[in-house]
């Protein structure tokens, strides 16, 4: 429960139409469940993101930043503080010759397209990912062979004193699904991309392309977090999952894709909980263990209590 007297002080930092109490976390992820967040407050700008993350650290209130929730499973019993989401307002993305910079709140499925319309290459990768530039950089999103390291010039991070800082590609420590913001506890603010010119419509055929891939082989018709689990050295996480037997199994309204083994899945929105996602998540781990004495780790960001 937020204090009134900290709401107070938030609403110094945002409007009161963009602060939400006790705000079901289903509508903002992409899993389709989750409980209430005492707090929820749509961020507009970088400033007004720095103020809140200094109030809230100094307060020793509880706080989350967010984008589109696409890696996010939320407990069923919500998140006792204060959800700071940047997709709504910190969104702009501008282009300077073969250079992109994009706010944190932006999408990287937007940031590709601009791109492409500026005849520019090397985010076509990016444009079926469902998350935000500012999730994209934390995780190094990729797909199809590219990656955000492979395109990121820098990064603007605001760090745990309150700071804004600007990293290169070098210092941000990119590797497989991890960057330098995880390790330094950072929040992402923006990032400028250095891509390469080229043709807008065969840029565009190239997205058409994995497009399609996507919906060939991806189950996008239920809400999911997209890949569950990371790629163990040496294996594929789905081939695992399939092997041991488990394609379609399920725990309640959680479902392990007929379509896509590597894919955890809500088969019934609305009804489905966060604590069967949880455990179907937990069952798959210790039968792929059992099985192959491999170690899967879950991409997912597991907020709350399980």
């Amino acid at each position: 429960m937020i204090s009134e007297m900290a709401l107070q002080t938030i609403r110094n930092f945002a409007m009161e139409q963009n602060i939400l109490l006790n705000e079901p976390m289903r509508g903002h992820v992409t899993f389709r469940v989750g409980g209430p967040a005492d707090c929820f407050v749509e961020v507009c700008d970088k400033e007004a993101l720095r103020k809140l993350c200094k109030y809230l650290k100094a307060a020793g209130i509880p706080y989350f930043v967010m984008g589109n929730g696409s890696n996010l499973l939320v407990s069923d019993a919500g998140y006792q503080g204060v959800i700071l989401r940047v997709q709504g307002g910190m969104n702009e993305i501008t282009v300077n010759g073969t250079c992109v910079k994009a706010q944190a709140g932006a999408t990287m499925a937007q940031v590709a397209k601009v791109a492409m319309e500026h005849g520019l290459t090397g985010l076509e990768f990016a444009s079926g990912i469902p998350g935000t530039i500012g999730g994209g950089i934390v995780m190094n999103a990729g797909a199809y062979d590219g990656d955000m390291s492979q395109v990121v010039k820098s990064v603007e991070v605001l760090s745990p004193d309150g700071e804004f800082w600007t990293l290169d590609n070098a210092t941000m420590e990119f590797g497989y699904r991890t960057s330098a913001v995880k390790g330094h506890a950072y929040v992402v603010t923006e990032a400028e991309f250095e891509l390469t010119p080229g043709n807008p419509a065969q840029i565009k055929a190239v997205m058409d392309g994995l497009a399609a891939k996507r919906r060939e082989k991806q189950p996008l018709e239920f809400p999911s977090a997209g890949s569950t689990f990371k790629r163990p050295e040496g294996y594929f996480a789905g081939k695992l999952i399939q092997d041991a037997g488990l394609r379609g199994f399920a725990i309640g309204g959680a479902q392990v894709s007929e379509k896509h083994c590597g894919f955890v899945i809500n088969t019934r929105p609305g009804d489905t909980t966060a604590a069967e996602i949880y455990a179907l998540i937990k069952h798959v781990q210790a039968v792929v263990k059992e099985k192959f004495d491999v170690e899967l780790e879950p991409e997912v960001i597991f907020l709350g209590e399980f």
